[in-house]
């Protein structure tokens, strides 16, 4: 049923929780776990006044990411197929993109589970993917 599960990874503490239903899933299925990182090519602070410079918010974007995707997969167990991406793009854009070009079966994500102002304002990245992905997606509620 699953051959290949996508885990999107932001670095936070909480992609553990994620990691852990993903690893079953693929387990369960024998399938591979797609770890996917992506650098935010938006640089909300780059203003003629202040923030910072395209080049070093790309830098930065791109590094994070890097760091995101190499403990994600170091944090799954080692007898589950894994696969790394690190991409650039918006990052529920991406996410689908690489669900589309990838076949992906499933996505599992973890959710901040933001209400209110907080969502109002930084929004779901989770909540975009559900909404847009060609593929079922499983959110994993992470503790702040």
């Amino acid at each position: 049923m699953y051959d290949d599960v996508l885990l999107p990874t932001d670095g936070s503490d909480g992609t553990a929780a994620a990691a852990e239903h993903a690893a079953a899933l693929a387990r369960a299925y024998d399938a591979t776990v797609h770890v996917l990182a992506v650098a935010d090519e938006r640089n909300r602070f780059e203003t003629p006044s202040a923030g910072l410079a395209a080049d070093a918010w790309a830098e930065g974007e791109r590094e994070r990411a890097e760091r995101a995707a190499e403990e994600t997969v170091a944090a799954l167990p080692e007898d589950v197929a894994v696969e790394r991406a690190v991409v650039e793009g918006i990052p529920h854009d991406a996410i689908v993109d690489y669900v589309e070009d990838a076949a992906v079966d499933v996505v599992v994500m973890g959710t901040h589970g933001r209400t209110g102002l907080d969502h109002y304002l930084v929004g779901s990245v989770a909540e975009k993917v559900v909404r847009t992905s060609p593929a079922p997606v499983m959110t994993v509620r992470i503790e702040s």
